[in-house]
């Protein structure tokens, strides 16, 4: 029985980050999105009013969560249209 020979390449971060960012385009406007979030948060935390930091954070944290989330959901959904529905020859 023959093995099938595997060859590697060494690739460089800058290599291997804009492969990456091709395969899969939604995973960096997720990490842009939660980012974006969190940038926001800590400039609002001085209008906060009388709400603890902890519960503030934690508001903080589920926000960008969902912005990640939701982000990376909209990409499957586009990934499966057009690889099922949308299908081309």
């Amino acid at each position: 029985m023959n093995k099938p020979k595997i060859f590697f390449e060494e690739e460089t971060q800058t290599e291997r980050l804009s492969r990456k960012v091709k395969e899969t385009p939604f995973f960096p406007i997720a990490i842009a999105l939660c980012l974006g979030v969190v940038g926001y948060g800590a400039y609002a935390f001085k209008n906060r009013g009388k709400m603890s930091t902890s519960v503030y954070l934690m508001h903080l944290r589920v926000g960008a969560q969902g912005a990640a989330v939701g982000s990376l959901t909209l990409g499957l959904i586009y990934t499966m249209v057009n690889e099922h529905i949308l299908k081309k020859d």
